[in-house]
């Protein structure tokens, strides 16, 4: 049986228990040069998931300069996953870690299985949302009447991306094109009066080639760092109708209701108006495909204080364990390789200085959240010598 997460060991205690061992590893010096010459992340931990070795490869990864800062760390709290923090414990202890790949592998390895996972974390780097997928390869090691394991991390980010970007961008296009050229084959058959239907559903079509192929573009310069915004003043509630108009033709929409909340207010606030929208759009269409025939979906937007806030509900909730992976780019209730909706919004919602969450239950159902700021911040300047900004 694997061992359980322990919650109660102290830093300073599991840094001293962690360096105790480390002089196992630390004898010949040759054995040290040839693991950290390997190109891949190799680190050892004992009993208590902590590390007590890791090569240069992993100090590379985390931006260390010495072995020393690792030593007596759980590997989320040396990576900065954003869940390490969220219990007492740190790494391991919080619900989201239960389903963690590198948590699991660490876990098998001490119970004397050997196995592979792999593991997807959110971390913030540089003021930015940075999503890191790894494989995990725990081997276990015992050495002097001890229990550790050897864990080998592989970084499989760019992997994971252009599997993602194949299995949604290039059959979402396909399947739309498909559709355009059935359009265009029926043209040559159809009646004159006939025409101008097939015309707007032609028209409607390529739109939604285009707009894949925009929200690719956006996701792949913002996971960049590279994302250019356009500040605007606009208002809430136009956004809102015209997407709600937009995802009423939509083919996701099929039987299923839009309901714009308050749709007479007016709610202005200043941002780059294209992203607000693909957020917001993307929470539209989630939430109609989560939807059964006949439901209906509700918009809505309020102001308070500096901050503007737009929501969509639908009925029916989340189960709890998809709750927990929900953010991660990989991970999507619509079968594999779909994860690039939630993990998208959040990751474009960091560019525009807010925030997107989502509270669901059964009994009142899903509604995500996107979080502004009603005025665009200005750019902090630096005051000179003589005093200018």
């Amino acid at each position: 049986m694997a061992p359980s997460l322990s919650r109660t060991d102290s830093a300073s205690s599991a840094q001293s228990d962690a360096r105790r061992p480390e002089v196992f590893f630390a004898a010949g010096a040759l054995a040290r040069q040839l693991l950290d010459a390997l190109p891949g992340v190799l680190l050892v931990l004992n009993g208590q998931r902590r590390i007590v070795y890791a090569n240069r490869a992993l100090l590379d990864l985390c931006g260390l300069a010495d072995e020393a800062a690792c030593v007596g760390q759980r590997i989320g709290d040396l990576l900065d996953c954003e869940h390490a923090s969220q219990a007492p414990g740190g790494c391991g202890c919080a619900e989201p870690c239960e389903t963690c790949g590198a948590v699991l592998a660490l876990l098998s390895g001490l119970a004397g299985v050997g196995t592979t996972r792999e593991c997807s974390l959110t971390r913030l780097r540089d003021e930015r949302l940075e999503a890191l997928d790894l494989r995990a390869e725990a081997t276990p090691l015992r050495h002097q009447e001890e229990n550790f394991v050897v864990m080998a991390l592989t970084d499989i980010s760019h992997e994971k991306r252009r599997q993602v970007l194949e299995n949604i961008f290039f059959h979402d296009v396909l399947n739309l094109m498909g559709s355009v050229r059935g359009f265009t084959e029926l043209l040559q058959s159809y009646d004159l009066e006939r025409r101008p239907e097939i015309y707007r559903l032609l028209h409607e079509a390529s739109g939604q080639v285009i707009d894949e192929i925009e929200g690719q573009r956006l996701l792949l310069a913002a996971e960049r760092g590279a994302l250019r915004l356009a500040v605007e003043p606009f208002d809430g509630m136009e956004l809102l109708t015209g997407l709600a108009d937009l995802y009423r033709a939509h083919p996701v929409c099929g039987e299923r209701h839009i309901e714009v909340l308050s749709a007479g207010e007016r709610m202005s606030l200043v941002s780059d108006r294209t992203l607000v929208g693909r957020i917001v759009g993307n929470m539209l269409k989630n939430a109609l495909e989560a939807c059964a025939e006949g439901e209906t979906v509700t918009l809505g937007c309020r102001v308070e204080a500096s901050w503007a806030e737009f929501f969509v509900h639908n009925p029916g909730g989340i189960p709890p364990r998809i709750q927990r992976q929900i953010f991660k780019r990989s991970f999507s209730t619509k079968g594999d390789d779909r994860g690039l909706g939630t993990y998208g919004m959040r990751l474009l919602s960091g560019y525009l200085r807010g925030e997107v969450r989502f509270a669901s239950a059964v009994e009142m159902g899903t509604r995500f959240f996107l979080r502004l700021p009603v005025s665009w911040p200005e750019p902090k300047k630096e005051v000179g010598d003589d005093g200018e900004r």
